[in-house]
């Protein structure tokens, strides 16, 4: 009788919690994925995606093909149809459109096309830029970007595998002005996997894990900058100041801010996305600048992963004259290996897929799919502030204050990585802050953390399990992760 008395018990508990398990809210109840079905016979590896002033969607893919597809926006997704616009380009990773022109960066160039005959196909093509070299290594990737609001588009270049610049410009991003010139701007690149821009105009990229990259990151391109690989300085040698104006050569071993104290023209990554916790393959980036179109996080960055097949987002800001900022997990459950990004004036983001190469945890070979905002608000935290003893937190939804108020809702812990030559990196230099006091705002919108213990230089792992929003619903993601370079001024 015992026996079954606590088995009855056990059951009861375990089915209790199974039912708040469903009824918790969860990513697709605000953000639901869409997927546009590929027809047959399309390889649809999507590197790029670019809206077209005709209503289609521009798609281009690492085979050399760019499509156009009609109807993309569409509540019915069966109704989008897929024409094939150009083909024989060479693993397209960055679309713009602009005056009449898409500009395609393929690993070896930058060619603009277009349409002169109106059959709907691309019959006039250009070399608008080649100023960079090939090596035939797998790892030459080549992003491009759209056109900046000082009319230049930027090109990051991979390395000639994970070490070394075996050819010019292997390493640097590029500017290319509307005539076609380029501009050699930012050296110390490794392997990026995206560009783009936030709201006020200034170009971000994504680098990703290896050596001087103890982890994935997002990263500033501020021109003049050094990025913290030395593996292309060697190309100084080309520029108007020649090899004498190349930064002084990080020290394998030592601090990521310590290295940025002591070199001038490096830039510390804005934000360090922690391994395997957020993903392991950074890659596209979108800026929202719908306007509250796509819910709560106007202006912010939303970054890919293609191992983890997710969307991240990032609340970044300026302290001392550099970005830095906080990461959250966003959307998970992408398709096929999270690629290209590309968030349209209405709200909606369109998300491309590929893993050939790169393993995935979605299984798909190749995804084109779209997230829009349902209109429900998800409890989230919606940003992440560095003030000068501790962090201002703001809430999509009011917290329950008196849940907030409890320092068991809160856990903190920093971490860095070795900035080193050889390839990534563990988390070291661990601490445990602790939050001495905490300050609920009388509107419940947001929380301030007296914190004693912050950690420059380090990542800020800040949970909140336990809080509840004051209708009591419970974090969509409990977890953000602050990377604190600066610590601002009294």
């Amino acid at each position: 009788m015992k026996y079954h008395l606590i088995t009855s018990l056990l059951c009861g508990i375990l089915c209790n919690i199974a039912a708040a398990q469903s009824d918790a809210p969860k990513e697709k109840d605000f953000y639901p994925l869409a997927a546009l079905t590929v027809p047959e016979g399309i390889v649809l590896e999507v590197g790029a995606i670019e809206p077209l002033p005709d209503g289609t969607l521009a798609i281009a893919t690492r085979r050399g093909d760019i499509y156009r597809i009609s109807n993309a926006w569409n509540d019915d997704l069966t109704a989008a149809t897929f024409d094939l616009y150009a083909e024989g380009l060479h693993e397209i990773l960055g679309l713009s459109y602009k005056d009449g022109w898409l500009y395609a960066t393929q690993r070896c160039e930058v060619t603009r096309l277009r349409d002169t005959d109106n059959d709907s196909k691309a019959d006039d093509f250009e070399t608008f830029n080649d100023s960079w070299s090939i090596t035939g290594d797998y790892h030459e990737y080549a992003f491009g970007s759209p056109f900046d609001k000082d009319g230049k588009m930027w090109v990051t270049l991979c390395l000639t595998g994970s070490f070394n610049s075996d050819c010019p410009w292997r390493g640097w991003a590029l500017r290319i002005d509307e005539t076609g010139k380029m501009t050699p701007t930012c050296s110390g690149i490794r392997s990026p996997g995206g560009i783009a821009f936030n709201a006020e105009g200034d170009v971000f990229y994504t680098d990703n894990q290896g050596p001087w990259n103890g982890t994935c990151s997002l990263k500033w391109l501020r021109p003049g900058s050094f990025q913290g690989h030395p593996g292309g300085n060697r190309w100084f040698s080309l520029t108007e100041g020649g090899k004498d104006s190349a930064p002084k050569e990080p020290q394998s071993g030592s601090r990521i801010i310590t290295e940025a104290d002591r070199i001038p023209e490096y830039e510390p990554p804005v934000v360090l996305f922690p391994y395997q916790k957020m993903g392991q393959s950074a890659s596209g980036i979108a800026c929202d600048v719908s306007q509250g179109k796509f819910g709560p996080f106007e202006n912010q960055l939303f970054v890919g992963d293609v191992t983890h097949s997710t969307v991240m987002r990032c609340f970044v800001e300026k302290v001392n004259g550099h970005y830095q900022g906080a990461c959250f997990p966003f959307r998970e459950g992408i398709s096929s290996g999270t690629l290209a990004l590309r968030m349209t004036d209405d709200g909606t983001m369109f998300v491309g897929g590929t893993n050939r190469g790169w393993g995935s945890r979605g299984t798909k070979p190749f995804s084109l799919e779209r997230l829009r905002w349902t209109g429900n608000t998800p409890f989230e935290i919606q940003e992440m502030r560095a003030k000068t003893d501790g962090f201002e937190l703001t809430f999509t939804e009011p917290v329950d204050s008196e849940i907030a108020r409890k320092p068991e809702t809160w856990t903190m812990e920093t971490y860095c990585y070795i900035f080193q030559s050889s390839y990534g990196s563990p988390e070291v230099d661990r601490t445990n802050p602790t939050i001495a006091e905490i300050d609920v705002a009388a509107d419940g919108k947001s929380v301030t953390l007296k914190v004693d213990g912050l950690q420059r230089g380090h990542v800020h792992e800040l949970h909140a399990d336990g809080l509840l929003s004051a209708a009591g619903i419970p974090l969509l993601h409990p977890v953000a992760y602050y990377t604190l370079n600066y610590i601002p001024d009294l």
